[in-house]
């Protein structure tokens, strides 16, 4: 599978009494699927999915994926302590038609997390798992930074695709690529080279009544000259296939654009959240090689990024949603309401990111 560019980790909105409120859980999809977002990512950290009862995990999950729109990547955070209900939650959100599995490292016992026990959890997940595998390095959170012997190593599984590096770490990411340079995958990908999962392919299938083929490029063109380079035609659906490697997304907005020159492939940016557009023009200028522009959009959302992210949390990223059309509304406690002075330099953090 194909994964790059901008994916909004989004997320879960909640009443003031903090139930769950679906309803804007639905806006919020269907706002983020008319963006230019590569796709989106339910029950991430910015989700705050460790809040969620099991039940509710599953409502959020089905209800973004019958929200979304059908040409956006669909990432599941299915991580759970152990490997076992990791799994469940994977099995469940590939009933429904996620895409990908995003599988927090577990930390809650971190001493005894020791290479081994990941190598063996993550094995464990991926052997079983319906939908292939991103591993989840999130050290701001769980104050647990997955080795990066281990990440080079779990690379090696077929079934695990790649990760969200979310240490900040610039020259890690470097590492990690450098070293997992030599894994070569095929993903299907449409005819201008985005992603194009298997529930895309069946949906593109059954909407056509046609089981696809193979047909030269030529062909597709109007010309009547044959060609040895064909793409398949599934439903209305031209595809052809790419070579990818271990696919790095990374998580601190603040570095995105120093991540993508170390060889990250995008981005999964809780900042996106609030701001998707002004993050996926950084995105943008680098994949045209406009690096200058690419330097200056970075410029642009690093201070809000860092800010209101990682310093301020999930109250003042919802916050910064509600100035920019998206419900952001109340986190979850013990998770406190943005003060009033808070509220004020987030209004001036987003003063040029109103979208």
């Amino acid at each position: 599978m194909l994964l790059q560019g901008i994916f909004p980790p989004i997320t879960t909105p909640f009443y003031p009494d903090g139930n769950v409120y679906y309803k804007k859980l639905e806006h919020n999809v269907e706002r983020y699927s008319r963006t230019p977002v590569a796709g989106i990512v339910v029950l991430g950290s910015t989700g705050e999915a460790i809040m969620l009862s099991d039940q509710e995990r599953r409502e959020v999950l089905k209800i973004a994926r019958e929200t979304a729109a059908a040409n956006k990547v669909l990432i599941a955070g299915t991580g759970i302590e152990s490997a076992s209900e990791t799994l469940r939650l994977t099995e469940y959100a590939a009933e429904l038609g996620y895409d990908a599995a995003l599988v927090r490292t577990p930390h809650f016992y971190r001493r005894q997390m020791q290479p081994v026990n990941l190598l063996a959890f993550y094995r464990f997940v991926a052997d079983r798992s319906p939908l292939p595998v991103l591993i989840y390095n999130v050290p701001p959170f769980t104050d647990y930074d997955i080795p990066v012997e281990v990440v080079i190593a779990l690379a090696e599984h077929p079934n695990i695709i790649g990760m969200k590096e979310s240490a900040g770490d610039v020259e890690k990411v470097r590492s990690m690529i450098s070293a997992t340079r030599h894994i070569k995958r095929t993903a299907t990908v449409t005819e201008t080279f985005d992603a194009a999962t298997p529930r895309m392919l069946k949906a593109a299938t059954e909407g056509n009544g046609s089981e696809g083929g193979l047909v030269p490029v030529a062909a597709l063109a109007g010309g009547a000259k044959p060609s040895s380079s064909a793409v398949q035609v599934v439903g209305g659906l031209k595809t052809r296939q790419k070579e990818v490697g271990f696919q790095v997304l990374v998580g601190a907005a603040d570095k995105f654009e120093a991540s993508l020159a170390a060889g990250a492939v995008g981005g999964i940016l809780a900042f996106a959240c609030a701001a998707p557009t002004a993050c996926y023009e950084v995105y943008a200028a680098w994949k045209e090689d406009d690096l200058e522009l690419a330097r200056a959009k970075q410029e642009r959302i690093g201070n809000p990024a860092r800010r209101i992210t990682s310093e301020l949390g999930i109250s003042a990223l919802k916050y910064a949603m509600d100035l920019n059309g998206y419900y952001g509304g109340p986190a979850r406690l013990p998770l406190l309401p943005l003060t009033a002075e808070g509220k004020a330099e987030v209004e001036q953090l987003m003063a040029d990111l109103r979208s």
